[in-house]
Protein backbone atom coordinates (compact mmCIF):
# COMPACT_ATOMS: atom_id res chain seq x y z
CA UNK A 1 0.00 0.00 0.00
CA UNK A 2 3.11 2.59 0.76
CA UNK A 3 4.52 1.70 -2.24
CA UNK A 4 1.26 2.23 -4.23
CA UNK A 5 1.29 5.91 -2.65
CA UNK A 6 4.43 6.78 -3.09
CA UNK A 7 3.97 6.02 -6.88
CA UNK A 8 1.20 7.78 -6.94
CA UNK A 9 2.55 10.76 -5.38
CA UNK A 10 5.59 10.64 -7.73
CA UNK A 11 3.44 10.85 -11.13
CA UNK A 12 0.96 13.99 -9.28
CA UNK A 13 4.48 15.67 -8.75
CA UNK A 14 5.78 14.96 -12.65
CA UNK A 15 2.17 15.91 -14.20
CA UNK A 16 2.38 19.10 -12.23
CA UNK A 17 5.41 20.46 -11.57
CA UNK A 18 6.31 22.11 -14.50
CA UNK A 19 4.38 25.38 -14.42
CA UNK A 20 5.29 25.79 -10.50
CA UNK A 21 9.06 24.53 -10.87
CA UNK A 22 9.90 26.59 -13.80
CA UNK A 23 8.65 29.58 -12.26
CA UNK A 24 11.01 32.12 -11.12
CA UNK A 25 9.06 35.54 -11.00
CA UNK A 26 10.04 35.89 -14.98
CA UNK A 27 8.89 39.86 -15.84
CA UNK A 28 5.46 39.44 -18.07
CA UNK A 29 6.71 40.64 -21.40
CA UNK A 30 4.66 43.26 -23.60
CA UNK A 31 1.62 41.24 -25.30
CA UNK A 32 -1.93 40.63 -26.24
CA UNK A 33 -4.58 38.52 -25.07
CA UNK A 34 -7.86 37.50 -26.58
CA UNK A 35 -10.56 34.40 -26.10
CA UNK A 36 -12.48 31.57 -27.92
CA UNK A 37 -15.27 29.93 -26.95
CA UNK A 38 -14.35 26.63 -27.89
CA UNK A 39 -16.99 23.98 -29.43
CA UNK A 40 -14.16 21.06 -28.92
CA UNK A 41 -13.30 21.43 -25.37
CA UNK A 42 -16.58 22.79 -24.05
CA UNK A 43 -15.48 26.10 -22.46
CA UNK A 44 -13.90 29.11 -22.95
CA UNK A 45 -9.75 29.46 -23.62
CA UNK A 46 -7.09 32.28 -22.85
CA UNK A 47 -5.22 32.86 -25.67
CA UNK A 48 -1.61 34.83 -25.14
CA UNK A 49 0.23 36.10 -27.74
CA UNK A 50 3.81 37.72 -27.76
CA UNK A 51 5.13 39.36 -30.74
CA UNK A 52 8.84 40.01 -31.46
CA UNK A 53 10.22 43.45 -31.54
CA UNK A 54 9.56 45.03 -34.76
CA UNK A 55 6.20 42.95 -35.89
CA UNK A 56 4.26 45.81 -35.53
CA UNK A 57 6.28 48.17 -38.07
CA UNK A 58 7.59 45.57 -40.01
CA UNK A 59 5.35 43.55 -43.02
CA UNK A 60 7.43 40.49 -42.85
CA UNK A 61 5.17 36.75 -42.24
CA UNK A 62 6.56 35.00 -39.02
CA UNK A 63 6.41 31.05 -37.80
CA UNK A 64 4.09 30.52 -34.79
CA UNK A 65 5.12 28.38 -31.72
CA UNK A 66 2.72 27.39 -29.63
CA UNK A 67 2.54 25.89 -26.21
CA UNK A 68 0.24 24.59 -23.50
CA UNK A 69 0.96 25.91 -20.10
CA UNK A 70 0.39 29.31 -21.67
CA UNK A 71 -0.74 31.27 -18.96
CA UNK A 72 0.95 34.74 -17.68
CA UNK A 73 0.97 32.72 -14.49
CA UNK A 74 2.53 29.59 -16.09
CA UNK A 75 5.35 29.30 -18.43
CA UNK A 76 4.03 32.00 -21.17
CA UNK A 77 6.45 35.12 -19.70
CA UNK A 78 9.74 31.95 -19.26
CA UNK A 79 9.44 31.31 -23.21
CA UNK A 80 8.80 34.62 -24.35
CA UNK A 81 11.34 36.00 -22.60
CA UNK A 82 13.93 33.38 -23.92
CA UNK A 83 12.78 33.95 -27.99
CA UNK A 84 13.58 37.71 -27.49
CA UNK A 85 16.87 36.98 -26.23
CA UNK A 86 17.32 34.29 -28.87
CA UNK A 87 16.31 36.97 -31.48
CA UNK A 88 18.20 39.87 -30.36
CA UNK A 89 21.54 37.64 -30.09
CA UNK A 90 20.79 36.69 -33.49
CA UNK A 91 20.38 33.18 -32.31
CA UNK A 92 17.22 32.32 -33.81
CA UNK A 93 14.83 34.30 -36.55
CA UNK A 94 11.85 36.43 -35.24
CA UNK A 95 8.85 33.82 -34.13
CA UNK A 96 5.48 34.22 -32.80
CA UNK A 97 4.97 32.36 -29.76
CA UNK A 98 1.24 31.31 -28.98
CA UNK A 99 0.13 30.38 -25.41
CA UNK A 100 -2.79 28.41 -24.36
CA UNK A 101 -3.74 29.17 -20.68
CA UNK A 102 -4.57 25.85 -19.09
CA UNK A 103 -8.32 25.18 -17.36
CA UNK A 104 -8.15 21.19 -16.28
CA UNK A 105 -4.21 20.93 -17.45
CA UNK A 106 -4.37 17.15 -16.16
CA UNK A 107 -7.40 16.37 -18.57
CA UNK A 108 -6.21 18.53 -22.01
CA UNK A 109 -2.70 17.10 -22.18
CA UNK A 110 -3.06 13.22 -21.00
CA UNK A 111 -4.67 10.61 -23.62
CA UNK A 112 -6.23 7.85 -22.75
CA UNK A 113 -5.04 5.48 -20.42
CA UNK A 114 -5.70 1.92 -19.19
CA UNK A 115 -3.63 2.12 -16.06
CA UNK A 116 -6.08 2.61 -13.07
CA UNK A 117 -3.30 4.36 -10.90
CA UNK A 118 -3.05 7.34 -13.91
CA UNK A 119 -6.61 7.84 -13.36
CA UNK A 120 -6.31 8.94 -9.85
CA UNK A 121 -4.59 12.19 -11.04
CA UNK A 122 -7.67 13.93 -11.76
CA UNK A 123 -11.24 13.75 -12.00
CA UNK A 124 -10.96 13.47 -15.92
CA UNK A 125 -8.30 12.86 -17.78
CA UNK A 126 -7.30 11.54 -21.59
CA UNK A 127 -8.64 14.65 -22.87
CA UNK A 128 -5.73 15.53 -25.43
CA UNK A 129 -7.66 14.79 -28.58
CA UNK A 130 -9.94 17.20 -27.55
CA UNK A 131 -7.56 19.74 -27.06
CA UNK A 132 -5.67 18.86 -29.97
CA UNK A 133 -8.85 19.09 -32.17
CA UNK A 134 -8.72 22.78 -30.72
CA UNK A 135 -5.46 23.95 -31.58
CA UNK A 136 -6.16 22.95 -35.45
CA UNK A 137 -9.57 23.69 -35.55
CA UNK A 138 -10.08 26.72 -33.61
CA UNK A 139 -7.18 28.05 -32.54
CA UNK A 140 -4.57 27.77 -35.58
CA UNK A 141 -7.52 29.51 -38.23
CA UNK A 142 -7.59 32.12 -35.05
CA UNK A 143 -4.29 33.19 -35.24
CA UNK A 144 -4.19 33.15 -39.28
CA UNK A 145 -6.62 35.62 -39.31
CA UNK A 146 -5.16 38.01 -36.34
CA UNK A 147 -1.29 37.78 -37.32
CA UNK A 148 0.83 37.52 -40.09
CA UNK A 149 2.32 33.84 -40.23
CA UNK A 150 3.92 31.34 -42.53
CA UNK A 151 2.86 27.76 -42.70
CA UNK A 152 5.58 26.82 -39.96
CA UNK A 153 4.19 25.74 -36.56
CA UNK A 154 6.22 24.81 -33.88
CA UNK A 155 4.88 23.16 -30.31
CA UNK A 156 7.02 23.30 -26.67
CA UNK A 157 6.03 21.80 -23.65
CA UNK A 158 7.37 20.31 -20.51
CA UNK A 159 6.06 16.76 -18.30
CA UNK A 160 2.86 16.86 -19.00
CA UNK A 161 2.61 19.46 -21.51
CA UNK A 162 5.70 17.34 -23.07
CA UNK A 163 3.93 14.04 -23.08
CA UNK A 164 0.83 15.88 -25.07
CA UNK A 165 4.12 17.19 -27.96
CA UNK A 166 5.05 13.84 -28.25
CA UNK A 167 2.00 12.13 -28.47
CA UNK A 168 1.51 14.88 -31.08
CA UNK A 169 3.76 14.06 -32.88
CA UNK A 170 3.71 10.10 -33.19
CA UNK A 171 -0.48 10.33 -33.53
CA UNK A 172 -0.65 13.66 -35.72
CA UNK A 173 2.58 14.64 -37.14
CA UNK A 174 1.01 16.89 -39.73
CA UNK A 175 -0.03 19.19 -37.37
CA UNK A 176 3.62 20.83 -36.63
CA UNK A 177 6.41 20.67 -38.25
CA UNK A 178 8.79 21.07 -35.09
CA UNK A 179 8.33 19.25 -32.15
CA UNK A 180 10.59 20.40 -28.77
CA UNK A 181 9.73 17.99 -25.08
CA UNK A 182 11.29 18.41 -21.84
CA UNK A 183 11.08 15.42 -19.41
CA UNK A 184 7.66 14.21 -21.19
CA UNK A 185 5.84 12.00 -18.98
CA UNK A 186 6.30 9.01 -21.23
CA UNK A 187 5.03 6.58 -18.34
CA UNK A 188 1.89 7.48 -19.38
CA UNK A 189 -0.53 4.71 -20.01
CA UNK A 190 2.18 2.02 -19.49
CA UNK A 191 4.67 3.99 -21.55
CA UNK A 192 2.09 3.38 -24.44
CA UNK A 193 3.80 5.84 -26.90
CA UNK A 194 7.18 4.15 -26.68
CA UNK A 195 5.59 1.20 -27.26
CA UNK A 196 3.92 1.96 -29.74
CA UNK A 197 6.35 3.68 -31.61
CA UNK A 198 7.80 1.61 -34.33
CA UNK A 199 3.83 1.47 -35.57
CA UNK A 200 3.36 4.85 -35.64
CA UNK A 201 6.70 5.32 -37.52
CA UNK A 202 5.92 2.99 -40.32
CA UNK A 203 2.75 5.24 -40.83
CA UNK A 204 4.55 8.27 -40.58
CA UNK A 205 4.35 11.06 -43.39
CA UNK A 206 7.20 12.03 -45.72
CA UNK A 207 7.17 15.40 -44.68
CA UNK A 208 10.20 16.75 -43.08
CA UNK A 209 9.93 16.68 -39.02
CA UNK A 210 12.02 18.25 -36.06
CA UNK A 211 11.73 16.84 -32.78
CA UNK A 212 13.89 17.73 -29.76
CA UNK A 213 13.39 15.93 -26.28
CA UNK A 214 15.29 15.52 -22.83
CA UNK A 215 15.59 13.60 -20.13
CA UNK A 216 16.54 14.35 -16.29
CA UNK A 217 17.37 11.64 -14.01
CA UNK A 218 13.46 11.01 -13.11
CA UNK A 219 13.23 7.50 -12.66
CA UNK A 220 9.86 7.53 -13.95
CA UNK A 221 11.05 9.17 -17.31
CA UNK A 222 14.64 8.49 -17.84
CA UNK A 223 14.33 4.89 -18.97
CA UNK A 224 11.45 5.55 -21.73
CA UNK A 225 13.57 8.98 -22.87
CA UNK A 226 16.71 6.81 -23.87
CA UNK A 227 14.44 4.27 -25.12
CA UNK A 228 12.96 6.31 -27.61
CA UNK A 229 16.39 7.38 -28.43
CA UNK A 230 17.59 4.47 -29.01
CA UNK A 231 14.02 3.21 -31.32
CA UNK A 232 14.48 6.49 -33.48
CA UNK A 233 18.11 5.86 -33.83
CA UNK A 234 17.51 2.28 -35.06
CA UNK A 235 14.31 3.09 -37.08
CA UNK A 236 16.60 5.88 -38.85
CA UNK A 237 14.04 7.99 -40.65
CA UNK A 238 15.59 10.43 -42.98
CA UNK A 239 13.00 12.81 -42.84
CA UNK A 240 13.43 13.04 -39.26
CA UNK A 241 15.63 15.50 -37.95
CA UNK A 242 15.94 14.29 -34.11
CA UNK A 243 17.78 15.04 -31.38
CA UNK A 244 18.06 13.61 -27.65
CA UNK A 245 19.46 15.54 -25.08
CA UNK A 246 20.48 12.99 -21.71
CA UNK A 247 20.25 15.14 -18.77
CA UNK A 248 21.59 13.18 -15.91
CA UNK A 249 22.41 15.90 -13.51
CA UNK A 250 18.90 17.58 -13.93
CA UNK A 251 16.11 17.28 -11.75
CA UNK A 252 12.72 17.25 -13.10
CA UNK A 253 12.05 20.79 -11.82
CA UNK A 254 15.19 21.93 -12.94
CA UNK A 255 15.66 20.87 -17.02
CA UNK A 256 13.49 23.04 -18.62
CA UNK A 257 15.45 25.74 -17.60
CA UNK A 258 18.78 23.92 -17.77
CA UNK A 259 18.17 23.32 -21.98
CA UNK A 260 15.97 25.66 -23.23
CA UNK A 261 18.02 27.60 -24.98
CA UNK A 262 19.84 24.45 -26.99
CA UNK A 263 16.50 22.82 -27.67
CA UNK A 264 14.82 26.11 -29.40
CA UNK A 265 18.34 26.95 -31.22
CA UNK A 266 19.03 23.59 -32.32
CA UNK A 267 15.26 23.18 -33.51
CA UNK A 268 14.73 26.03 -35.23
CA UNK A 269 17.85 26.71 -36.88
CA UNK A 270 17.71 23.23 -38.82
CA UNK A 271 17.17 23.72 -42.27
CA UNK A 272 14.05 21.63 -44.36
Amino acid sequence: MKFIYYNLILLLITLTSCSNASQSNDPIPEHETFKIQSRQVGEERLINVWTPENYKTGTDSLPVMYMADGGVKEDFPHIANTLAKLIKENKIKPIILVGIENTERRRDLTGFTEVAKDKEIAPVVGGSEKFRAFIKEELFPEIKKRYRTTSEKSIIGESASGLFVMETFFLTPELFDNYIAFDPSLWWNNHYLVRTAKEHLAKFPSTDKRVWFAGSNAEDIAPFTKELANLLKAENRTNIKWRFSDEPKEKHTTIFRATKEKAIIWTLNQTK
